[in-house]
């Protein structure tokens, strides 16, 4: 006799809250730069990120039950987050063109060329 029964429905009920999730995690992805955390948007969209790739791992890749796997997860995206932040930090700090902009600055042979005409 097996004693393994699934309900579906209850399993389908729970996957689409999850789906709901997602969808109102990534309208506040949008949403976030202009409401909420102007100064620290970057922070602010990689923790939701992290979140919804969380959800989908747990899931919909079906981890949830996993004890080793999770906890081998969250020290591999641990250990990434360390060096990722040092790197950035180090290069922030020696970042050397500080005074030249070329995204806001206009380009001095298309204006020089416009000037001429």
């Amino acid at each position: 006799m097996d004693t393994n029964i699934i309900d579906y429905k209850k399993e389908r009920a729970n996957y689409y809250k999850v789906l709901l999730g997602l969808l109102l995690l990534t309208a506040v992805t949008f949403i976030q730069p202009h409401l909420f955390m102007t100064e620290s948007t970057f922070l602010a969209q990689m923790l939701i990120a992290v979140v919804k790739a969380w959800l989908i791992i747990m899931f919909y890749m079906h981890l949830k039950g996993e004890r080793l796997i999770t906890w081998m997860a969250g020290f591999s995206l641990f250990i990434v987050l360390t060096f990722f932040s040092i790197v950035i930090g180090v290069d922030v700090q020696k970042f050397q063109y500080t005074d030249e902009n070329y995204i806001t600055q206009p380009n001095p042979v298309v204006a020089s060329a416009t000037a001429a005409h």
